[in-house]
């Protein structure tokens, strides 16, 4: 029994079976136990061992169940042929790695970053205090594999009233952002590669289309919008495009180009565009821009839009509207499909919009970030006339450009040196295009009404940019 000699600690917080258990095993990996040794009965080697036959029955058991040992009856155990595995000695010490972080700055103009103070916490606090009871404990269980429809009616009530949207809740699905539904929806044309960004604009959809093997087209984009000319000389056969408010440059597609996005889409069957609404609600001048969907009359137009501007990007709550034609696909490819938004989350979203509380938050929020979105412009056009201002009237950001002797980069890096956040245009190419000047979006979300000045004179002093009326 030398070969069955191990240390067994009786003070140890690892039960006597287990040691055994490990002795025994590493032994036979390690080939001090030859394959086909027969092992001492449970009776000998409890005697041997000093310890009950109960704990060395647990420890052959455990072997027996993994395959180390076979058992012969009326015989006795045998060691099993084992392939080679790897055994180690001691636990190997894994090289810790760091996740990036996100830059933090002391002026951030992220164009995503939303008014904090303004969220309507008592109103959210009471209806979640509401829904948090056993009266709704079939909530626990798994909903609708589209979205809960209670939440779906109201989106549906909501898009057509606001923004022209024809739809159905069963045409809508929910889900917990665009990087969960944009691969989604690719997965209903695994027959089609080539999909058209526009150029600049979103990256994370450059890299999901890529994750996912699509051959894409960047397109690019200038004051009225996507260069329709120019995707018509691609062979991709869905664009994915930011109509009412394209970002990052903040143009509109115009009229004309709308028409030309249409009729491109219903020359062939398997040509779609997919419309990211992002941040729609935020406009202030003129009448909202209608939404492509609401003038399709070929079902060729996907809708996509969030909750992430309007309430708050943790919430995760995102959306897309198919075409009637697509459901039926829809249903064949996702029969497995579980939402991922959590149902109480849905539900507490959906009574919140059927008592008008959302189209309230919408009014007040749209007025806070108006009065941002004018003080930031006054404030740069009556400072700083040299500085050119476009995409204003939308959304909750600016682009500005200016001539400069040194690059968006430095520009960039001499900023966040200071602890200012600024957001460069070359950010956002997909394929970089030749720039006479820099460009960059100045997201005022994120800052209160009263910092917005300091701030300006601030980034604009560290860049050089002198102040037309500096007793102002």
């Amino acid at each position: 029994m030398d070969m069955l000699i191990f240390e067994l600690e009786r003070n140890s917080e690892k039960p006597l079976y287990e040691q055994l258990y490990l002795g025994i095993k590493n032994a036979i990996i390690s080939k001090r136990i030859e394959v086909g040794t027969k092992l001492p009965s449970k009776r000998k080697l409890a005697d041997f061992l000093n310890i009950s036959q109960t704990t060395i029955e647990i420890a052959y058991a455990q072997l027996l169940a993994e395959g180390y040992i076979a058992s012969v009856p009326r015989v006795g155990y045998f060691v099993e042929t084992i392939d080679d595995l790897p055994y180690v000695e001691k636990a190997t010490k894994i090289e810790s790695i760091q996740p990036v972080l996100k830059q933090s700055f002391r002026i951030d103009f992220h164009p995503g970053t939303i008014d904090l103070d303004g969220f309507p916490f008592s109103t959210w606090r009471k209806y979640a205090k509401i829904l948090f009871d056993e009266q709704y404990k079939e909530l626990l269980l798994t909903g609708h594999p589209q979205g809960e429809e209670e939440l779906r009616t109201e989106i549906s009530k909501y898009l057509f009233q606001s923004r022209g949207v024809i739809t159905s809740p069963e045409q809508i699905v929910i889900g917990s952002g665009t990087e969960q539904l944009l691969p989604m929806i690719i997965r209903l044309f695994d027959h089609i590669d080539g999909y058209a960004i526009e150029n600049p604009g979103y990256k994370t959809v450059n890299r999901i289309l890529k994750q996912n093997g699509r051959a894409v087209f960047p397109i690019t984009v200038d004051e009225e919008g996507m260069q329709i000319s120019d995707l018509e000389q691609t062979t991709a056969n869905i664009v994915y495009v930011t109509p009412s408010h394209q970002f990052p440059t903040g143009a509109v597609l115009s009229a004309t180009r709308r028409s030309q996005l249409l009729n491109w889409a219903a020359l062939q069957e398997n040509r779609y565009i997919i419309e990211d609404d992002y941040d729609s609600e935020f406009r202030y001048l003129g009448k909202p821009i209608s939404s492509l969907q609401g003038l399709d009359k070929n079902e060729k137009v996907i809708y996509m839009s969030t909750f992430t501007k309007s309430l708050m990007p943790s919430l995760r709550v995102a959306y897309f509207v198919l075409p009637k034609s697509l459901l039926s696909k829809y249903n064949k490819t996702f029969t497995y499909y579980n939402a991922t938004v959590p149902r109480f989350d849905q539900h507490i979203l959906a009574n919140f919009m059927k008592d008008g509380h959302f189209a309230k938050h919408l009014n007040r929020m749209r007025k806070i970030y108006k009065k941002k979105h004018d003080h930031m412009t006054e404030i740069i056009e009556a400072n700083y006339p040299s500085i050119s201002i476009s995409g204003e009237h939308t959304g909750m950001n600016i682009l500005i450009s200016f001539s400069h002797h040194l690059s968006e980069i430095e520009l960039k890096e001499m900023a966040a040196k200071k602890g200012i956040g600024v957001y460069a245009i070359s950010d956002y190419m997909v394929k970089q295009v030749e720039s006479t000047e820099p460009k960059f979006l100045l997201g005022f979300g994120g800052l209160s009404l009263d910092e917005i000045e300091q701030a300006i004179h601030e980034l604009m002093q560290i860049w050089g940019i002198t102040r037309a009326n500096p007793s102002n």
